[in-house]
């Protein structure tokens, strides 16, 4: 006898065990989704609460990640097959143009945080730091 069976009851403690079974079946079946709700979360709260402007860049660049997971995962169909010339007349296939989509996203999303690197080594060496409030505290100073 476990504690839900103690605690609740025979009854109530196999509604419990179902309603688990279904909630761990329903977590299980869109763990991709959850994967890129948490990277986009992660790299959100990155982005607002880190001062050091190239954890900033690696902020924007998990949610960046979030959304290539997201929009790959939406693309995809179940049992779907690459969408090349077959003989099965009625083949299921897969949507390409998000995986296109994607990998144009990609490298403009490397050539951005290529370019934030490069704008965070000017800010160094301009102001000899790259946290945000030390920059800010510099340019206030300056006026």
């Amino acid at each position: 006898m476990n504690v839900t069976e103690l605690v609740m009851g025979g009854d109530a403690a196999l509604f419990m065990s179902g309603m688990n079974a279904h909630l761990l079946d329903f977590l299980a079946s869109g763990y991709n989704y959850w994967m890129a709700v948490v990277l986009m979360m992660i790299g959100f709260y990155i982005t607002l609460t880190r001062s050091n402007l190239v954890k900033k860049i690696i902020g924007l660049n998990l949610f960046q990640t979030a959304m290539f997971l997201l929009y790959i995962s939406i693309g995809n169909v179940a049992n779907g097959t690459v969408p090349i010339l077959t003989d099965k007349p009625g083949a299921l296939y897969s949507n390409p143009l998000p995986h296109v989509l994607i990998l144009t996203a990609i490298v403009v999303g490397i050539a951005t945080t290529a370019l934030g690197l490069a704008l965070a080594v000017r800010i160094h060496e301009a102001y000899g730091t790259i946290e945000e409030d030390e920059i800010l505290d510099a340019e206030a100073g300056d006026s």
